[in-house]
């Protein structure tokens, strides 16, 4: 089956379904349409360019609906590509899984694979040693997403996907809707929505890796980090959280000022530094509210920029690239080596189904589950 694309005159919109194998360049009021590259099944996967008045480009692709490419200006005014991601999208199904993509049904680990909703017990794919890790061995970022694009001064992508009962062990058909939207300020606003027949849980993230000195420019220990972020959720052998909410202070998770991601993150005689290789921890908010509020600042200090983050989320994971270790090679040939990215993860607390001290992450019927993140990037 072909790819087709059908152009609504009025509205300037392209809509996606199925594959092609056929190579597209069409644009639409700043956004790029071309052919990206075929898996290893046969199906064309797209990519869709959505580029602001500053300059700013967001380059997304249907398979996983993952970012592989974002620029963003530094202190003189140059762009250079901010996130890790690859040319072959065969490659996310390999080293490059997870770089840049959405993550789902459920982000983050699921102890033991399993969790029970009104006394029934639900078995997930277990592709994390004993647990569930971002959704099972085939979740949202292994799919390819049907696509609208809305063209304009912020041209935005909706995305959208079906999974169905029983995907990856999890109940319930799951709707899921999720727009990227470019605005006007240099900042990318992600708004998730789902619903379900069934009873079910959720927590969806995007798993972008970022590198304000630009994709495969060396590690990002030098990058300054602050969040608003009191408590932190300590884990166990498999980083599966404790159930604890630990404070921050006084130890190496305190980001509660701005300093170096790598000032702290070799104190192996922290027991939780040395379980997560460094940081690849839940951190809770000071304010858990489900509003807009701004929760994370990086800086990059060569460059100059700056990113920040604002999200209606209660916690964010912040990961540091631990495990990349050079296999997945990125768009201009470069290696992506060990803490060459970092993650900030906005997100419901891991584990959450079996632990029924953390907020909710059940989704019911007539519900409408509804999340939004949002980067921003500026220079100092």
């Amino acid at each position: 089956m072909k790819r087709i694309i059908v152009l609504i005159a009025a509205m300037a919109v392209f809509a996606c379904s199925g594959k092609s194998n056929q190579s597209t360049n069409m644009t639409d009021k700043g956004i790029t349409v071309k052919h990206y590259g075929t898996l290893a099944n046969g199906d064309s996967v797209t990519s869709y360019t959505l580029k602001n008045a500053k300059g700013m480009e967001v380059e997304i692709i249907d398979l996983g609906g993952t970012i592989v490419r974002w620029t963003a200006p530094d202190k003189n005014g140059k762009f250079d590509d901010i996130t890790l991601g690859v040319s072959d999208p065969k490659v996310y199904f390999g080293p490059a899984r997870y770089l840049g993509a959405l993550i789902g049904r459920f982000g983050n680990r699921i102890a033991k694979g399993k969790f029970s909703i009104d006394g029934t017990e639900y078995t997930l794919a277990k592709n994390n040693g004993p647990n569930s890790l971002h959704g099972g061995r085939s979740g949202f970022n292994a799919k390819i997403w049907n696509v609208e694009t809305k063209g304009g001064s912020e041209p935005s992508l909706k995305l959208s996907l079906l999974s169905k009962d029983g995907d990856e062990g999890y109940p319930g058909n799951l709707n899921v809707e999720v727009i990227y939207t470019l605005s006007k300020d240099n900042s990318l606003k992600i708004d998730y929505k789902a619903t379900t027949d069934k009873k079910t849980v959720i927590n969806l993230t995007n798993h972008a890796y970022f590198n304000l000195k630009g994709e495969g420019n060396g590690d990002i220990l030098d990058h300054e980090l602050q969040m608003a972020a009191g408590k932190f959720l300590p884990v166990d052998a498999g980083l599966i959280p404790t159930g604890e909410l630990k404070d921050v202070k006084g130890t190496p998770f305190d980001f509660l000022t701005s300093h170096k991601i790598g000032d702290k993150i070799n104190e192996t005689s922290d027991n939780q530094i040395k379980l997560g290789g460094g940081y690849d921890h839940c951190w809770v908010f000071d304010d858990a509210s489900d509003k807009l509020k701004a929760v994370a600042k990086v800086y990059e200090p060569a460059s100059g920029r700056t990113m920040e983050v604002f999200t209606t989320e209660p916690a964010v994971q912040f990961y540091t690239g631990n495990f990349l270790d050079g296999k997945a090679v990125g768009k201009t040939g470069k290696k992506y080596e060990y803490r060459y990215g970092f993650c900030l993860e906005t997100q419901h607390f891991p584990d959450s189904p079996n632990q029924s001290a953390f907020p909710t992450t059940l989704l019911k019927p007539g519900e409408t589950y509804h999340t939004t993140t949002v980067y921003k990037f500026g220079v100092k």
